[in-house]
C-alpha cells in the first residue's frame, strides 16, 4: 500500500486527503487544527503531530496550505516535512504560492534529493472531494510520470505547462482573471440596482448572456440575492493570489492597470471581510459615497 503524507486540511485539502483514503492509500494527515482531521481519522487516516511525522515513510507528500509563509513552514520549518522525507520521494505542492516561491522551493527541495512537483489546482471544494480537480503542473516530464499515480486520485485532468514554476504562472493568471471578473461583476450588479433594473432579470441575463463566465454564473445570482452562505473562496485568499499575480505581471509587462485595479478592490474586501465569501465584493462597491 502506497504511503502519502497530506498537509493542510482546509476547504480544498480536506476533500483531497479523503480521495487518497478512497483510493486505498495509507494516509497520514497534519493540520494546524486536529478537529478538521477527525472524520479522516475515523475513515482510516493516521493523525500526525507535525508535518515531519506526516512525511515519515511517505513516498509522496502533498501540501495544500494558504500561502508562501505557510508553505515554507510546513516544508522547511521546525518539524517540517523535509526532515523525514527520504531521497527520491515526491514533494507535491498543490498550494497556490508565488512564482518566486515555487522556484525557491524547487531549488531547496531538489538540493535535498527530493522531487518537487509544482501542482496548483483549479476547482471548487466539491470537485476536490470528488477527485475532479484540474491539475496545473510544472515539472520535468520524467518527474511528472513518477508523480501520476499520486495525482490520479485528486484530479481528472492534468495540464502540463512545462518546467517547475509554469504551473504556478498559469494558476496566478487564472486567479487574477477571476478577481477582475468578480470585481467588475460587482460593479455591474451595483449599477443595475442603482438604475432600478429588475434584478431577477439582470441575474438571469448575466448568467446566460455573452459575459457568462463560470465566475459570473457562480456569483451573479448570489450577489443579487446577497446570499454568501457556503463560502468556497474568501476575499483574503483572492487578494493573496491577485497580489502574487500582480507581482509576477510587473516583471513581464510594462503596465497592468486592470489587474492593479482588481487588486485594490480586493484589498478593500480583505480589510472589511477577509474570511467571508469573495462575492461580498458587491457590498463594498455598493457602499454610499
Amino acid at each position: 500500500m502506497a504511503k502519502v503524507g497530506f498537509i493542510g486540511l482546509g476547504r480544498m485539502g480536506h476533500g483531497m486527503a479523503g480521495r487518497y483514503l478512497d483510493a486505498g492509500f495509507e494516509v497520514a494527515v497534519w493540520n494546524r487544527s486536529k478537529a478538521k482531521a477527525e472524520d479522516l481519522i475515523a475513515r482510516g487516516g493516521r493523525w500526525a503531530a507535525s508535518p515531519a511525522e506526516a512525511a515519515d515513510g511517505a513516498e509522496a507528500v502533498v501540501t495544500m496550505v494558504a500561502d508562501d509563509e505557510a508553505s515554507s513552514a510546513v516544508w522547511l520549518g521546525e518539524n517540517g516535512a523535509v526532515a523525514k522525507m527520504k531521497a527520491g520521494s515526491l514533494a507535491i505542492e498543490c498550494s497556490t504560492v508565488s512564482h518566486q516561491h515555487a522556484l525557491h522551493m524547487a531549488r531547496e527541495l531538489r538540493g535535498r534529493g527530493l522531487v518537487y512537483i509544482d501542482c496548483p489546482v483549479t476547482g471548487l471544494p466539491q470537485a476536490a472531494a470528488a477527485g475532479k480537480l484540474t491539475l496545473l503542473v510544472g515539472a520535468d516530464a520524467a518527474d511528472l510520470d513518477k508523480a501520476k499515480p499520486f495525482l490520479a486520485p485528486i484530479g481528472d485532468a492534468i495540464r502540463h505547462f512545462g518546467a517547475v514554476g509554469t504551473g504556478t504562472v498559469f494558476k496566478l493568471i487564472n486567479n487574477l482573471m477571476g478577481a477582475v471578473q468578480i470585481a467588475s461583476l460587482a460593479e455591474g450588479v451595483a449599477m443595475a440596482e442603482q438604475a432600478g433594473l429588475d434584478m431577477n432579470l439582470v441575474a438571469e441575463a448575466l448568467s446566460t448572456g455573452a459575459v457568462a463566465s463560470p465566475q459570473v454564473i457562480r456569483h451573479s445570482k448570489r450577489m443579487v440575492a446577497r446570499d454568501f452562505s457556503g463560502a468556497s473562496f474568501t476575499a483574503a485568499l483572492r487578494y493573496k493570489d491577485a497580489a502574487y499575480a500582480v507581482r509576477l505581471a510587473e516583471t513581464l509587462l510594462p503596465g497592468v492597470p486592470v489587474s492593479r485595479a482588481a487588486l485594490a478592490a480586493y484589498e478593500k474586501a480583505k480589510a472589511s471581510a477577509p474570511d467571508d465569501d469573495e462575492g461580498k465584493m458587491i457590498e463594498i462597491v455598493s457602499q454610499p459615497k
